[in-house]
């Protein structure tokens, strides 16, 4: 009886450390920046148009990072920029990132699980100059929810993520940019 009474503890002890955690991250502030105004000299919708040069199809294997995976695909493939028109599958286990304020300085909630499964319902984004930033949806059996994709976020049975190819002379660098504003 006393062996399964440990066995119990341990066991439940080992449940318990290995859930979702979270954690704020708040970046530096500048009060002189996060207080500007928005400057007139920023159009309130920036926009670029290019032709797709090409579709490119992903699949990432069990047990791949999916993050590190996709960026040196995009290296591999020498794409410079493209739009993320879709992604789906499942991982073994999650990271990710999500704002969690309203004004500046950004504040980021990370969420982690390294035992969670879930099934990627989507995926969106772009990469700009080779850079990539890329945005993900989950689903478990609870909830769907997603961020920013972070390293250590693992594929499971398989991923695959398509990529529209623009033209490598666009200038998509102020797309993401919260100081262009």
């Amino acid at each position: 009886m006393r062996r399964l009474l440990l066995f119990a503890i341990s066991a439940s002890s080992l449940a318990l450390a290995a859930q979702e955690t979270r954690h704020i991250v708040a970046h530096p502030a500048d009060p002189a920046g996060d207080a500007r105004p928005n400057s007139s000299a920023v159009p309130d919708v920036s926009v670029v148009s290019s032709r797709l040069q090409r579709i490119v199809v992903l699949r990432f294997k069990y047990n791949t990072d999916l993050l590190a995976a996709l960026r040196k695909s995009i290296s591999e493939q020498k794409i410079q920029n493209a739009v993320i028109l879709s992604g789906f599958g499942s991982v073994r286990n999650y990271q990710v990132h999500q704002v969690a304020n309203r004004d500046f300085p950004v504040k980021e909630s990370w969420v982690q699980d390294p035992t969670a499964p879930a099934d990627i319902i989507g995926m969106s984004g772009f990469v700009s100059a080779g850079r990539v930033h890329p945005h993900i949806v989950l689903a478990n059996q609870d909830h769907a929810f997603g961020g920013h994709l972070e390293p250590g976020t693992t594929v499971f049975t398989f991923a695959v993520v398509t990529l529209g190819v623009l033209d490598s002379q666009i200038d998509l660098s102020k797309f993401d940019d919260w100081n262009y504003r």
